[in-house]
């Protein structure tokens, strides 16, 4: 469900006509610069000096997406694919990795801001989004709809969420997905908005909705509980990316070695395994690939 194509949308767009007038690039994703990253021996080459010198590299996530962002059982260290191959990311870098977790709707005018480097977050690479950032796609998902075990209310489409109510989370992309459909209805739905997916699935719970629309590794993992039941079609499927502030393409290039040299490697695929999600694997690395 994220993720989350209007995240702030006016904060953000506000933030990016400020920095066109700074010099701010619309984009980096001209062939010389594949050839750049293509040429350099490794992505710590290409490592803007100013983080060579600092030696951190800042990240931020938003907890709450099993398995892309959550928690160790007990603890509030984070973990999942996100945090996971930000450590991976830093070390190809040879930078100690900073992970902050912060308000999903504060990730990319945090980014544009500079209070982080890096926002990892099951971000969906969104035309919308590419006016703010840049993004290196490492990861292909689209959103599926879920429903309480047994799906009682025979649930198989889009079409059939009409009349019905239905939370989704707020600023996301899942919510776009819903919005759109709610539209087509002769029978609009109740459409309730939580702050995250598994805020949703309480009003699930409660019977206060019968459906909700989520990521669909989200959706493997929900399901794990046995309360759910997650239908297997995936909307709006495409890449999901590593926000980059625009004017800051020496790390964008960095990073597009680094994934480069992870998925080379093998060593992103044995990752994406251990969190059950190898299929979504992209087959290469691009920038702002949507």
């Amino acid at each position: 469900m994220r993720r989350h194509t209007a995240l702030a949308v006016g904060a953000v767009l506000a933030l990016a006509t400020l920095a066109a007038g700074c010099g701010r690039s619309t984009s980096g994703t001209s062939g010389s610069n594949e050839k750049k990253v293509a040429a350099a021996a490794s992505a710590r080459d290409l490592l803007p000096a100013r983080y060579k010198q600092g030696g951190v590299l800042k990240v931020v996530t938003s907890e709450g997406y099993p398995p892309m962002e959550m928690y160790r059982p007990g603890t509030r260290t984070l973990t999942g694919v996100d945090p996971d191959l930000a450590k991976a990311i830093a070390d190809k870098l040879g930078l100690k990795l900073k992970l902050t977790n912060a308000a999903f709707d504060g990730l990319i005018p945090g980014i544009q801001g500079g209070r982080w480097d890096l926002a990892m977050s099951s971000l969906s690479d969104s035309a919308e989004r590419r006016k703010a950032v840049d993004f290196v796609d490492y990861f292909q998902a689209g959103g599926s709809i879920m429903v309480k075990k047994g799906n009682p209310e025979h649930i198989r489409t889009l079409a059939d969420l009409c009349g019905k109510k239905v939370v989704l989370a707020k600023g996301s992309s899942n919510l776009a997905i819903g919005q759109r459909q709610n539209a087509k209805c002769h029978t609009t739905m109740q459409i309730s908005q939580s702050e995250d997916a598994p805020t949703g699935l309480l009003s699930i719970d409660t019977g206060r909705t019968v459906a909700t629309i989520v990521d669909y590794p989200a959706g493997v993992q929900f399901a794990k509980s046995g309360k759910y039941e997650l239908l297997s079609h995936q909307y709006d499927a495409g890449p999901w990316g590593i926000a980059v502030d625009k004017r800051n393409t020496g790390l964008r290039d960095a990073v597009t070695k680094a994934m480069q040299e992870l998925l080379a490697s093998g060593d992103y695929a044995r990752l994406l395994t251990r969190y059950g999600v190898a299929d979504n694997a992209p087959t290469k690395v691009t920038v702002n690939a949507a």
